[in-house]
């Protein structure tokens, strides 16, 4: 089974990867931007598929995501290239490749709300899950309570319950939640030192109501941009030193699969097939590298636009020399980063926390 599941890891991980150079090749294709290859998988070259449109669709024998060879990639002196196209064309170019990956993701929330047949009802949150002997148990809250409000916040989304439990860590918070019709209040007082089990020990959801294709349209969106707004939202909390350490903790290769391995051996919700945890897993690993790759970082997408917005603004370009070291040091800085993340997933292996 693990082979298995390390063969559907790689596949998944690599159409993400391939996904994300395809729409640098259709931005530049429709920008006029000649590209000299678009490769299935990655060097060394197996055999050259065909050639369209002046581009070489090769085959190459690690058969692992793939690559675009824009023309002039790096040096603006090459007409038709990409370093040659001005800077509004370069950013579309880069652009895209984040942009193909968070539309899979939106692509798959809408086939997962076809596939489960239901939509999320927004303005309530229920309890799906209880942590054994956490401070929720002992409370007596149970699996099907639908939250009214925690500490006099009103609770209309999930984020609103989990940033009033953290704010008040180590201190007592009423919990008003509805029970079969009924009303009911508890006081609980949110662990000081959260561990795996979270600060209460509750898993949440939205209730459902039926699907419809016209509802699953704008559900789909509104899933995008709650992830999306998430992991900015978690991206700050480690910026300003708020996030727990698991949170924290970058995640290598060896991380998303232990994570990939243990949604699909999870028995999941009852009622609910494997594959929709399974999509939700690829859309949340899409997402993060859409949003990673804009990230201002030299050598990601993000850093190559950060340097030329300032062409639009002043006129003049940032020597392209500068720009290829500084891109060249910052890629040898990022293998360093991943061999020392990946390592870190060997020795201390990440779990998953509940609220």
């Amino acid at each position: 089974m693990t082979i298995q599941l390390i063969i559907e890891f790689v596949f998944v991980l690599g159409a993400l990867i391939f996904v994300h150079e395809f729409g640098h090749l259709i931005a530049c294709k429709l920008l006029g931007i000649e590209v000299e290859e678009f490769g299935f998988g990655y060097p060394p070259r197996a055999l050259k598929l065909f050639e369209l449109g002046g581009t070489k669709f090769t085959l190459n024998w690690i058969p692992f995501g793939g690559f675009v060879r824009p023309k002039g990639q790096d040096d603006p002196s090459i007409s038709g290239g990409l370093a040659a196209a001005s800077p509004w064309k370069r950013i579309a170019v880069l652009m895209a490749g984040p942009i193909m990956n968070l539309l899979t993701a939106l692509v798959l929330f809408f086939t997962i709300y076809s596939v489960i047949g239901y939509l999320p009802v927004r303005n309530r949150v229920e309890l799906v899950q209880i942590v054994p002997n956490s401070p929720a148990a002992q409370a007596d809250l149970q699996v099907g309570d639908v939250l009214v409000s925690v500490g006099g916040v009103n609770i209309r989304s999930l984020d609103t319950v989990r940033n009033e439990i953290y704010a008040n860590l180590g201190k007592p918070l009423d919990f008003v939640y509805e029970r079969h019709g009924s009303t009911q209040t508890v006081t609980i007082t949110p662990l000081s030192n959260p561990g795996s089990s979270g600060a209460v020990g509750i898993g949440m959801s939205y209730p459902m109501k039926p699907y419809t294709v016209l509802g699953a349209i704008p559900e789909s969106a509104q899933s995008l941009y709650d992830y999306v707004k998430e992991l900015f939202s978690l991206l700050g909390r480690i910026i300003r030193g708020q996030s727990t350490a698991s949170e924290g903790r970058l995640m290598g290769i060896k991380g998303m699969f232990d994570l990939y391995a243990s949604v699909r051996e999870s028995a999941g919700t009852p009622g609910v097939p494997v594959a929709v945890n399974v999509m939700v897993f690829i859309a949340s690993i899409s997402i993060s590298l859409g949003v990673m790759n804009l990230l201002p970082i030299p050598a990601l997408d993000g850093g190559r636009i950060a340097f030329a917005l300032p062409e639009i603004v002043i006129h003049r370009r940032i020597p392209p020399k500068y720009e290829v070291w500084v891109n060249f040091i910052s890629f040898a800085l990022l293998i360093l980063l991943m061999i020392f993340i990946n390592l870190q997933d060997f020795i201390h292996p990440i779990t998953t926390p509940v609220p």
